[in-house]
C-alpha cells in the first residue's frame, strides 16, 4: 500500500493548487517544498515586481500631475518605505499559501529537498516516499548565461532583486522582456537611471513590433536607456560597481548588474533518471495531458512542464491551468483531456502594459492563414482614453477570412484588464460578432475593443452588394 495517493514537489502556484484541490476530494496528500512557500510568484514575481511597479506608477503620478493643473512638488523617494511595501505586499498574501494552512487542509507538508529513488518513490527530509500518483511542480529559475567574467562581479536575478536596502544608482539590466521592462520602468520611475541591453533587434521581441512601438515611446520618456541588437562581451568590476563591454567595444558602467535573460525548469537534484522520467533541457517531457511520456505514475504541471507540441510555459497563470488540466487527467482519470494555450494570455506589465491573447499577425502569417485581416482602433479615438490625458495605445486584432478571431494585441494603461474578453471569445470560438454587439458600459477603454470589431462589419455594410441592397429596400413602403 502506498503512503500517499499523491506526492507534489513543490509549493508554488500548480503544487498549491493541486495539493488543495486533492486534500478537498479526500486524498491523501503529501506536499514537499525546499524554499520558501508560495514559490516564484509569491516571493520573487509576480507579487514584488507588481507591488514595485505600483509605486513607480505612484511616483509618475506626481511627476504628471501637472498636465491636470494640479501642482505638486516632486516626489521625493523614500527606499526603505518602497520596500516594506513590496514586502508588505508578500506578507499579506503569504498566509494563503503556508505550510499551517495546507496542513490544516490535512495535507502532510515537508520542507525539504526531495528526489526520485524509484518510479514509485522519493525521498524527502530523510524520509522514503511512496506514492500512487506524483506531481512534479518545481518550477523554474532565472538563467544565469556564461558570460565571461560574471562570476567577478555581484549579480542580480530576481531572487534577490527586492532585497535591496537601497535604489540602485544605476541598473544595467540584461534582457529585455518582460520582467526586464517591468524592472527597467519600476526603478526608472523610483529615480534610478537604468540601461537595458538587449541582443534581439528589438526589446519585447516575441510581441507585435507595431504594439512594442507604443511601450518604447514610454520607456524613453521615463528616462530609460534602451540597447538593442547589442552582445555582452563580458563583465567585470567597474569603478561605480560593474562594468559591461558589448560587441562594438562599448564599455556600460553601473552600480548593479540584474540578468533577466529568461528562465530555466529547476530539474537538478530531482534525479528523475531514477524514476524513469524523461526530460530535455526545456523540461519534463509531457503529453497534452501532463502526464509524463515515460512513467505513468507522474505528471508535471507549471514552468517545469514541456507539453509535447506546445513547449513550456512560464506563466502563473499558465501553473492554474495546469492544475484544472491535472484535475481532470489524474484524479477524475477523464479521458481526451487535452491542454490547449490558443486563447493564453499574456502580459508586459508595463505602462502602458502590453497585452495579447491568440496569434499576432506575424504568427498568423506564419501558421498559414491567409486573407487574415487587421482591425485597429486606436485609443486616441476612445473618450475615456482621452478624458484621462492618456489617449496613445491600440487594440489590434487579427480576424481571419471567414470572420474568426484568431488573436488581439493591445498596448494601452491596463491592457491585461481587456485581455479576458479576448480569451473568453476565442476560447469558446465565439464570432466576432458577439464582441461586436456587446454592450459596454460608457466610457471605457474596453470600447476599443468592441469598435476594433465593430469595423470589420462595418466595412461589409459598405461594400457594393450591400448599398444595392439598401438601394432596392429603401422603395419598400
Amino acid at each position: 500500500m502506498p503512503d500517499y495517493d499523491v506526492a507534489i514537489i513543490g509549493a508554488g502556484a500548480a503544487g498549491l493548487s493541486v495539493a488543495a484541490i486533492g486534500a478537498g476530494l479526500g486524498l491523501k496528500v503529501v506536499l514537499v517544498e525546499r524554499g520558501r512557500m508560495g514559490g516564484d510568484c509569491l516571493n520573487y514575481g509576480c507579487v514584488p515586481s507588481k507591488a514595485l511597479l505600483a509605486a513607480g506608477h505612484a511616483a509618475a503620478a506626481v511627476r504628471g500631475a501637472g498636465r491636470f493643473g494640479v501642482r505638486a512638488a516632486a516626489p521625493e523617494i523614500d527606499w526603505p518605505a518602497v520596500r516594506a511595501h513590496v514586502q508588505g505586499a508578500i506578507a499579506r498574501i503569504a498566509p494563503n499559501d503556508s505550510a499551517a494552512r495546507f496542513r490544516g487542509m490535512g495535507v502532510t507538508v515537508i520542507e525539504a529537498s526531495a528526489c526520485f529513488t524509484g518510479p514509485d518513490e522519493i525521498e524527502a527530509g530523510g524520509r522514503r516516499i511512496t506514492f500512487r500518483r506524483a506531481v512534479i511542480a518545481a518550477g523554474s529559475s532565472a538563467i544565469v548565461p556564461d558570460i565571461p567574467g560574471l562570476d567577478t562581479v555581484r549579480y542580480l536575478t530576481n531572487e534577490t532583486l527586492f532585497d535591496l536596502e537601497d535604489g540602485p544608482g544605476h541598473l544595467v539590466i540584461i534582457g529585455g522582456g518582460p520582467i526586464g521592462l517591468e524592472m527597467a520602468q519600476a526603478h526608472a520611475r523610483l529615480g534610478c537611471r537604468v540601461t537595458v541591453l538587449e541582443a534581439a533587434p528589438r526589446i519585447a521581441f516575441r510581441e507585435d513590433p507595431e504594439l512594442v512601438e507604443g511601450l518604447r515611446t514610454a520607456l524613453l520618456a521615463d528616462g530609460v536607456t534602451l540597447r538593442e541588437g547589442v552582445t555582452v562581451t563580458s563583465v567585470a568590476p567597474g569603478d561605480a560597481g560593474v562594468a559591461v563591454t558589448l560587441g562594438d567595444g562599448t564599455v556600460v558602467q553601473g552600480t548593479h548588474l540584474l540578468l533577466a535573460v529568461g528562465r530555466a525548469p529547476r530539474l537538478a537534484g530531482l534525479d528523475l533518471s531514477a524514476a524513469g522520467i524523461a526530460a530535455t533541457p526545456k523540461g519534463i517531457t509531457v503529453g497534452r495531458d501532463l502526464r509524463s511520456v515515460s512513467n505513468r505514475r507522474v505528471w508535471a504541471v507549471g514552468d517545469i512542464a514541456d507539453p509535447e507540441g506546445l513547449g513550456p510555459r512560464a506563466f502563473t497563470h499558465v501553473a492554474s491551468q495546469h492544475a484544472g488540466i491535472l484535475v481532470r487527467s489524474m484524479l477524475f482519470r477523464l479521458p481526451g483531456t487535452r491542454l490547449d494555450y490558443a486563447a493564453l494570455p499574456r502580459v508586459t506589465y508595463t505602462d502602458p502594459e502590453i497585452a495579447q491573447v491568440g496569434l499576432t499577425e506575424a504568427e498568423a502569417i506564419a501558421a498559414g492563414h491567409q486573407d487574415i485581416r487587421i482591425q485597429r482602433w486606436p485609443l486616441a479615438e476612445n473618450d475615456r482614453a482621452v478624458a484621462e490625458g492618456r489617449p496613445e495605445g491600440l487594440v489590434k486584432l487579427i480576424v481571419s477570412a471567414k470572420g474568426k478571431l484568431l488573436g488581439a494585441g493591445i498596448v494601452a494603461p491596463h491592457a491585461g484588464e481587456m485581455a479576458g474578453t479576448f480569451g473568453l471569445m476565442i476560447g469558446r470560438k465565439l464570432p466576432l460578432s458577439a464582441l461586436a454587439g456587446l454592450v459596454l458600459p460608457y466610457p471605457t477603454l474596453s470600447e476599443g475593443a468592441k469598435r476594433a470589431a465593430g469595423d470589420y462589419y462595418v466595412a461589409k455594410l459598405l461594400s457594393p452588394f450591400t448599398k444595392r441592397l439598401i438601394g432596392l429596400l429603401r422603395l419598400l413602403p
